[in-house]
C-alpha cells in the first residue's frame, strides 16, 4: 500500500516537475496518508476502501505548492518595486478624497483618546492618526484602518474580526488578548506589537514587515504570512496548524520548541527554515 500511495503522491505532483522541497514535502505527505490509511483500516474499512479515503482526504494540490519554493535561490538582487508600505500608501492615497467625510473617524487626530469597550464594528479609521488611542475591549469587527498611524494604541481584548490594516503604522501596538480572527494585515509595519493570549484564526499577513516580532507561545490556525520578511521573528513554544509561508525568507527565523503539523514543518523545511528544535505534531 505504501507503494501504492507513492504512486498517488507521483502522480499528483507530476505536473509540477522538480522543485526544491519536493522529497521533503513527498516524505511528509506519504507518512500522513500512511497513518490514515492504517487508521481507516483499524476501523474495518477494505484495502481499497481505506485506501480511497485517504488519498479523498489528501486536499488541493494546487495550494500545497503555492507555498514551496519552486526554484533554488540566487544571489542576484531583486529589482526593487514599490510593493511593500510605500507602494500601497501610494495607490491607496488616490483615493482619500473619495473615502474622506463617509465616516465619522476617517481622516481624524483622535491621538491618545480612549475608545475602550465601544461598539465600533464596521468603522472606518482611514487617514488618521490614532497614537496611542485605547481601544481596549473595544467591537472592531469590520473596521478599517488604512494608511493610518496607530503606533502605541492598545487593543487589549478587543474584537478585531475580520479588521483591515493597510499601509499602516503598527509599531508597539499591544495586541494581547484580541481576536484576530478573519483579520488582514497589508503592508503594514508591526515593529515591538505586543501579541499575549491573542487569537490568530485565519488571519493574513500580506507584504509585512515582522522582522524581530516575537510569536512566543501563541497558536496559529489557518494562518497565512505572505511576502513578508521574518528576520529574527520567534515561534519559540508557539503551535502552528495550517499555517503557509507563501514566498517570504523564513531562514532566520527561529521555531525552538514550535509545535507544528507535519505538513507545516515540510513546507517550512523545504523553504530552508531551521526546525531542529521543532516539534511535529
Amino acid at each position: 500500500m505504501e507503494k501504492k500511495l507513492q504512486q498517488f503522491l507521483d502522480s499528483a505532483f507530476a505536473p509540477y516537475g522538480s522543485f526544491p522541497a519536493r522529497a521533503d514535502v513527498t516524505k511528509e505527505l506519504l507518512a500522513n496518508l500512511l497513518e490514515k490509511y492504517k487508521d481507516l483500516k483499524k476501523e474495518g474499512k477494505s484495502d481499497e476502501e481505506a485506501y480511497q479515503s485517504a488519498v479523498d482526504s489528501f486536499g488541493d494540490v494546487e495550494e500545497i505548492m503555492e507555498q514551496v519554493p519552486h526554484t533554488e535561490k540566487s544571489d542576484k538582487p531583486k529589482p526593487v518595486e514599490e510593493t511593500g508600505l510605500r507602494g500601497v500608501l501610494k495607490n491607496t492615497v488616490k483615493q482619500a478624497k473619495v473615502l474622506m467625510g463617509f465616516s465619522r473617524f476617517a481622516s481624524t487626530v483622535l491621538n491618545d483618546a480612549d475608545l475602550s469597550d465601544s461598539d465600533l464594528s464596521d468603522e472606518d479609521f482611514s487617514y488618521s492618526s490614532l497614537i496611542g488611542t485605547v481601544f481596549n475591549g473595544s467591537n472592531l469587527t469590520n473596521s478599517t484602518f488604512r494608511a493610518s498611524a496607530v503606533g502605541g494604541a492598545s487593543f487589549v481584548k478587543a474584537d478585531l474580526s475580520k479588521a483591515r490594516f493597510a499601509a499602516s503604522d503598527l509599531t508597539n501596538v499591544n495586541f494581547s488578548e484580541a481576536n484576530l480572527t478573519g483579520a488582514k494585515f497589508n503592508a503594514s509595519a508591526l515593529h515591538d506589537a505586543t501579541f499575549q493570549n491573542t487569537i490568530f484564526n485565519v488571519t493574513e499577513f500580506i507584504n509585512s514587515d515582522l522582522d524581530g516580532m516575537s510569536f512566543d507561545n501563541e497558536e496559529f490556525e489557518g494562518v497565512t504570512f505572505s511576502h513578508s520578511s521574518f528576520n529574527k521573528t520567534t515561534f519559540k513554544n508557539s503551535v502552528l496548524r495550517n499555517v503557509f509561508f507563501r514566498h517570504c525568507d523564513v531562514e532566520e527565523a527561529i521555531f525552538d520548541g514550535t509545535k507544528m503539523d507535519k505538513v507545516t514543518y515540510a513546507l517550512l523545511k523545504g523553504a530552508g527554515a531551521v526546525l531542529d528544535k521543532a516539534v511535529k505534531i
